[in-house]
């Protein structure tokens, strides 16, 4: 295991400096705030600790290293730190070079009079709309401390749901590949020994050979095209998703596609109560949450629905009912939300239903993965069984032939 030296601040603001045994730095960081330290510097032994401004930009800020520095940031202030100050400490502690700028690029802003919203904001790239509402919720009501903690929550629940997506779809994107690399080394290795043979036999060819032998010709002839269309295809659907309207179909699309779609209706009912929820114990307005949540939502279909409840929200309506009419928002949610409102207790009864949809989320993702796996053996199949009526068929045919001569 590496041994990294570091340098802290113990409970009483001294300095402090030691080596530590950990799997990475961040973990290393990990072990020294819970035991109570402050880390201000953390570098395996013998390492060099300095970065370059070409690595600053090829080395975006990952999720852990976010969550990291919202943890650090977090622990610094609620010890009385200042704020400056604690930027410059959590610049010389970060192991990641964009975080690094950032943070020195925060501490002139606020030694030049930038609140520390606007410090945050003038970083969209690695901190949301989301973030930055928080900390403007925070800075506006003068609980800081327990907007972060909250953030932090949030954060770490979000990077939780999409690893476990992506474990998920880990598998099945990796037999994906391999039935399609499968199908084009049959379809322009093994058919074309066969093409000959066939040809100078004279016999009746079935249909899937005659499909394998044009898909062949079609990808050996004609591949310069094939690949620029697909090129275009690609390029005019990026172009498209960028668009609202186009957003919108995908998103729309996603959300009734078997299997997936319930996952992901799933995911943002979790997404959109944990947010509405910590916003609303934050002192964020309710058209302010809805506004934050359009832009943060990542499903298009949702943030309109976002959009037309806003518009009856300035009309002076609660949110419950126009949430009764919404798309996509299951009963739960809508009768939840309308429970709350009329109790005075929205952002617990939120809490509740994010509570209930994480765990949703995590026996939805289980069952997907689940029910992903016979398609995939169908799939195979079907491909496996595609050459081989391609191939033995015919092969079939000759050997019949052969037996009457």
């Amino acid at each position: 295991m590496p041994t990294y030296v570091y340098t802290a601040l113990n409970e009483h603001g001294v300095n402090m400096q030691g080596t530590i045994d950990a799997e990475s730095p961040d973990t290393a960081r990990a072990m020294l705030l819970s035991r109570g330290y402050v880390p201000m510097k953390v570098k395996a032994q013998g390492a060099s600790f300095e970065f370059g401004a070409l690595g600053d930009m090829l080395n975006p800020v990952k999720p852990k290293e976010l969550i990291l520095f919202t943890k650090q940031f977090r622990t610094l202030f609620q010890a009385g730190i200042p704020i400056t100050q604690l930027l410059q400490v959590l610049q010389n502690q970060t192991e990641s070079k964009r975080l690094k700028r950032v943070a020195a690029d925060m501490t002139q802003a606020i030694m030049g009079g930038s609140t520390l919203y606007d410090a945050f904001k003038a970083h969209p790239r690695v901190f949301s709309e989301l973030y930055c509402s928080m900390m403007r919720a925070g800075e506006a009501s003068g609980a800081l401390g327990d907007v972060m903690e909250r953030l932090v929550y949030l954060l770490e629940h979000e990077h939780k749901i999409r690893s476990d997506i992506k474990s998920a779809m880990r598998y099945p994107k990796m037999v994906t590949g391999a039935l399609v690399i499968a199908f084009f080394v049959l379809l322009n290795v093994v058919i074309p020994k066969f093409i000959n043979v066939f040809e100078m036999a004279r016999i009746a060819l079935p249909v899937p050979t005659k499909i394998a032998i044009a898909l062949h010709h079609a990808i050996s002839e004609y591949w310069p095209l094939l690949l620029v269309g697909l090129v275009t295809l690609v390029m005019i659907y990026k172009w498209w998703v960028r668009t609202e309207k186009g957003r919108y179909w995908r998103d729309s699309l996603l959300l009734h596609v078997p299997i997936v779609g319930p996952v992901l209706q799933k995911s943002v009912m979790a997404r959109f109560a944990s947010i509405f929820s910590i916003m609303q114990s934050s002192g964020v307005s309710v058209l302010d949450a809805l506004d934050v949540l359009t832009n943060t939502i990542g499903n298009e279909a949702i943030a309109r629905e976002f959009r037309r409840i806003q518009d009856k929200l300035k009309e002076g309506r609660g949110i419950a009912d126009p949430l009764k009419s919404a798309k996509f928002f299951t009963p739960l949610v809508v009768n939840m939300v309308a429970i709350g409102e009329e109790s005075g207790s929205l952002d617990s009864m939120l809490k509740d239903v994010a509570t209930h949809y994480d765990e949703e989320v995590e026996y939805a993702v289980a069952g997907m993965a689940e029910a992903i796996g016979p398609i995939l053996i169908v799939a195979l199949a079907a491909v496996v069984g595609f050459f081989a009526l391609a191939i033995f068929m015919p092969m079939w045919d000759l050997t019949k032939m052969a037996g009457k001569h």
